[in-house]
Formats: C-alpha cells, sequence, structure tokens
C-alpha cells in the first residue's frame, strides 16, 4: 500500500491519491449505471402505458412510412461488412434473429459495430500508450497489451451482446410459452381460427413477454401474406431457437397434415407444458442448496471460528508476551 501510495504520489503530485480514488469512483459510477438504466420494467407500468397511450396522427404514420424507405448508408460498403460465405451469413443473420434484430441490414450493422468498437478502442489504447511511454518507460510486452487489449474487447463486445441477448430472448420465450399455450387453447375452443387465436394470444401477452408476442405477430403477418403455413411454423421454430417451440411447430404440423384435432393436441401439449414447467422449478429448487454450500461456509464459519478461538488465541498471546518480559 505505501508503494502504491508512493508511486501516485511521485507520478501526480501530493494529490496524486486523491486523484487516483477520484477516478475510481468515475469508473464504478459509469459501471454502475448501465445496471440502474437497464432495471425491468414493472408490467403494470408497461401496462397503464399501453392503455393510455394515444394513437399516432396522420402526420406521424406518414413520417414513419417516409423513414422505413430511407436508403442505407452502410449499403455502399455490403462488399466489406457481409460474409461472402453464404452459410456463414446465414448462420450469423439467424443469431441475429434469435437475439431479436430482424431487419435486412442486421448483419451489415453487426460487422459495422465490431470494426466501429475494434478501431476506436485500438485507438485508446495506443493513446494510452503513448502517454504511458511519455510518463515512463513502459516495456514492449506491456505496451503491445495495452494497444491489443483494449481492440480485442472492442470487437469481441458485440458478440457478447448479441450471445446475451440470444439466451435472455430464449429464457422468456421459455417462461411465457405454457401461457401463451394455455391462452390459445382457450381461444381454439371458444370457436376462432388458428390464425385468430395466435393474433388474440400476441396481443394478450405483449406486456408480459414482448419477445413470444413478436414472434407470434410475424407469424400472423406471414399466414396473411399467403404464405404457406407449414413454412410459416418452421421458422417460426428456427426464429426462436427454443425446443419447447420447434416441438409445437412439429405438433402442429402434424395435426394439420393428418387433419387430427388441433384442440386436442394444444390441450396435451398445454398441459405436458405446464408439467415441464413444475419441472423446472423443482429442479431449480434442489440445486439450490449445493450452490448455498459455499457461500455459507465463507459466510459462517470464519466468523465462527473467529468467536470461538478468537479469546484463547489472545490469551495465548498474552502469556506469552508477559513471559519474554
Amino acid at each position: 500500500m505505501d508503494a502504491i501510495m508512493q508511486m501516485l504520489t511521485d507520478n501526480f503530485g501530493p494529490f496524486g491519491p486523491f486523484v487516483a480514488i477520484g477516478v475510481l469512483g468515475i469508473l464504478l459510477v459509469v459501471a454502475t449505471l448501465p445496471m440502474l438504466l437497464n432495471r425491468p420494467e414493472d408490467p403494470l407500468d408497461k401496462l397503464n402505458k399501453a392503455v393510455h397511450q394515444p394513437e399516432p396522427t396522420s402526420s406521424q404514420k406518414q413520417k414513419l412510412r417516409n423513414s422505413s424507405g430511407n436508403h442505407d448508408k452502410l449499403e455502399k460498403y455490403a462488399a466489406f461488412l457481409e460474409p461472402k460465405d453464404k452459410d456463414e451469413y446465414s448462420a450469423i443473420q439467424l443469431k441475429l434473429l434469435q437475439a431479436g434484430y430482424p431487419g435486412k441490414n442486421a448483419v451489415r450493422t453487426f460487422h459495422f459495430t465490431q470494426f466501429a468498437l475494434g478501431v476506436g478502442l485500438l485507438l485508446v489504447g495506443v493513446a494510452y500508450a503513448v502517454l504511458n511511454s511519455a510518463t515512463g518507460t513502459p516495456s514492449t510486452q506491456m505496451t503491445i497489451l495495452s494497444i491489443v487489449i483494449p481492440g480485442g474487447i472492442g470487437y469481441m463486445a458485440p458478440k457478447y451482446w448479441v450471445t446475451r441477448r440470444v439466451e435472455t430472448r430464449k429464457e422468456e420465450i421459455v417462461n411465457g410459452f405454457p401461457d401463451a399455450l394455455d391462452m390459445m387453447l382457450v381461444c381454439v375452443e371458444a370457436g376462432q381460427s388458428l390464425d385468430q387465436s395466435i393474433i388474440r394470444v400476441s396481443k394478450e401477452i405483449r406486456n408480459g413477454f414482448p419477445a413470444l408476442a413478436e414472434e407470434f405477430e410475424i407469424v400472423s403477418h406471414e399466414m396473411k401474406a399467403g404464405k404457406d403455413r407449414i413454412e410459416v411454423l418452421r421458422d417460426m421454430g428456427d426464429r426462436a431457437g427454443v425446443a419447447d417451440v420447434a416441438s409445437f411447430v412439429t405438433v402442429l404440423i402434424q395435426s394439420t397434415t393428418f387433419g387430427t384435432s388441433i384442440a386436442e393436441a394444444l390441450r396435451v401439449y398445454a398441459g405436458e407444458m405446464r408439467d415441464k414447467r413444475v419441472m423446472r422449478a423443482e429442479e431449480k429448487a434442489n440445486t439450490l442448496p449445493t450452490k448455498m454450500t459455499l457461500a455459507t461456509m465463507m459466510l459462517t464459519v470464519p466468523p465462527l471460528l473467529i468467536i470461538l478461538i478468537g479469546p484463547s488465541v489472545y490469551n495465548v498471546y498474552e502469556t506469552l508476551r508477559s513471559i519474554s518480559f
């Protein structure tokens, strides 16, 4: 600690430790802000906003129509930003679809973000290396690492973000799928067709599970456009990337192919999904004691040892000290 304080004083003057504490505080604030800003919104607040949201005016609708046809500024760099291999392009496009980015320019924007962040943080690393070399004599290895590591972080950050989005979206779809099936079963048994029940379910679950509602909306729009129902359902299974949705798609395709009752198929599969949700909850509850074991040992055993052995250690220390004197 004394060495660190001395180094800060030598490099930044008498106020060096205070400057270091201030910089550390700023970094902690910057690291905390995303977590505070990304807090999930309360479902009741979402419902109130949906109820009291005013209808867009004709000028706003016209503005949206005009903005949707704007020329993509990255189109002239498509040869550089898009993969040449069709399989690689399809894999990246599917991953972005599963992350909730269905735009036609999503692949192009993803690669541009990777390139921009990589180059930007690489320049930051170069600036830091130049400043560090001006104030001291860093080794060649440290200089290279201070340049390469920020660039690598900037390049990998979009991949990490998309991967996290995919996992979050899959978890949301898994959590909301049993309720959506129950609601769809009620709609079908009430006399609505499968297309109408999908539209109704997408409207009802939007506030609680927007990712699943978006998938159902895409299915309804594609069916209205005249696309084959089997192909639409298979595309939904691919976009969701969830085994439960893929099985549900298989059930609907088989029911449509063999002409069996969709309501009966939905009733059986909805019951299985409810049982599966209960089993997932029980599995998490059973793994909780194992996860709590390490935390319990770390937070309970050291204070217990201090309470039980601490006085004895202190008495032995005092006895040895008195004997030595």
